[in-house]
């Protein structure tokens, strides 16, 4: 009788072993979860900006049979609208005349030349930097004035603005969005009866420099006045 106890305590052992495993690894999971207890939120920061720079590539053209009476045309031209955008208070040391692109019809071997009427045509750029962009707005609205006075312009493309200055804001819209974000997970946490147990992780997202208004077909590069935007994700611990 007695040698057989052994026998019988190994099963009794191990089934209580498992028991208790069991209610460990059971416990350990429930606090496992507990400890998963998160929420995720956003944080947006906008401000309103304007452009601080502008660029303006204004494209002449003239057309002769004679190429050096054409560049001469496009030169002559060429001074009026720099006196132009003297007068409208822009800086010469912001002007860059590019280099002529001259376009012969002749070399169009399936144009018959006694039909050309007009051989060469040169296109020249004056590319106009400034940190005055209201004035380079200003002025790109009179250039019908240079029109009556004889000009060819290829009004293509009109002044470029830019904001440069996103480093001098970013610290503040970080702080500003990264605020917004606790105080989302605070509401979250008393509306859930938890508190917030630190920051698990969090990222910040790209600034997005848009336009002020959303005009159809219009790109924010054209546009003077612009909004900038960041949001910032930032997950948060719950507690309690």
């Amino acid at each position: 009788m007695n040698e057989s106890r052994p026998g019988l305590l190994r099963p009794a052992i191990l089934a209580a072993g498992i028991a208790l495993a069991g209610w460990l690894i059971g416990h350990g999971f429930v606090q496992a979860r507990a400890s998963d207890r998160f929420v995720t939120v956003k944080g947006i920061s906008e401000r309103k900006v304007q452009a601080d720079i502008a660029f303006w590539p204004i494209m002449l053209s003239a057309a002769d049979n004679d190429l050096h009476a054409a560049q001469a045309r496009v030169d002559a031209q060429m001074e009026q609208v720099k006196a132009f955008l003297v007068k409208q208070e822009l800086d010469p040391s912001g002007f860059e005349v590019q280099s002529p692109s001259v376009s012969d019809a002749w070399t169009n071997q399936y144009q018959d030349r006694t039909k050309v009427a007009t051989r060469f045509v040169v296109n020249q750029t004056l590319m106009v930097y400034s940190e005055k962009p209201q004035a380079v707005a200003t002025a790109s609205r009179k250039v019908g004035e240079l029109v009556s006075a004889g000009m060819v312009l290829n009004s293509g493309q009109g002044p470029i603005f830019m904001f440069t200055r996103l480093n001098d804001i970013k610290p503040e819209m970080i702080a500003e969005a990264t605020k917004r974000a606790r105080e989302g997970a605070e509401q979250f946490a008393r509306d859930s009866g938890g508190r917030l147990d630190g920051i698990r992780q969090a990222s910040q997202g790209v600034f997005e420099i848009q336009p002020r208004d959303p005009i159809p077909g219009a790109s924010e590069e054209t546009q003077m006045n612009k909004t900038v935007r960041v949001v910032t994700t930032v997950q948060y611990a719950l507690a309690g």
